[in-house]
């Protein structure tokens, strides 16, 4: 049983606008991929719509091809190794689900193996058929049709980020496998205008 909460679509786009590191999963017939992404962004909010870049010569972006779906999985900072490990394979070579025991939830839309264990949120998207920046610049855009999140980070639109929930604080690739934690929430001060 998910301990996930839905999402409103409304709210989806704030599930990844702070730039998260992400994991993309993908599935075609019998066949699935999962691998890390440093650049993902909302574009649109209503309907909710998103970009990822995704190498045209990664497993992952094949068998979103051929599919027309991917989802979009928000790793937190306890799956930090698992993440940079995925990022770090081919699905041509392995099935890293498999080979990394990743468990996976089906979408339930889409039916997309998604991953909640350790990760604070996901995204269920369908691609949007923009030929010239997925060839051009590896950007592929897609309308997200279901969201959904571990309450314990985001509830009610909103990311709670402090010391009890650490495990699932969202990472950030810096590259060669560094990552930085986003770390407890602070609230602006209204300031007078002078």
């Amino acid at each position: 049983m998910s301990h996930f909460l839905p999402v409103k679509l409304e709210h989806a786009s704030r599930l990844i606008n702070h730039g998260p590191t992400v994991l993309v999963t993908s599935a075609h017939g019998a066949c699935r991929n999962v691998m890390a992404a440093a650049w993902s962004m909302p574009v649109e909010f209503t309907p909710p719509r998103i970009a990822v870049v995704i190498d045209k010569r990664t497993y992952t972006r094949e068998l979103a091809a051929a599919s027309g779906t991917f989802g979009i999985c928000v790793p937190g900072a306890a799956m930090m190794d698992l993440t940079y490990a995925v990022g770090s394979s081919s699905g041509r070579d392995l099935d890293k689900f498999e080979a990394f025991g990743i468990e996976a939830v089906a979408g339930p839309v889409l039916g997309l193996p998604l991953i909640e264990k350790n990760c604070a949120a996901w995204l269920e998207c369908r691609l949007i058929d923009e030929k010239h920046t997925e060839d051009a610049y590896d950007t592929c855009f897609a309308e997200v049709v279901a969201a959904a999140a571990d309450p314990r980070v985001f509830s009610a639109g909103h990311w709670t980020l402090d010391d009890s929930n650490q495990p699932l604080h969202t990472i950030h690739h810096l590259g060669a496998g560094n990552f930085v934690r986003a770390s407890a929430m602070e609230q602006a001060r209204p300031l007078d205008a002078l």
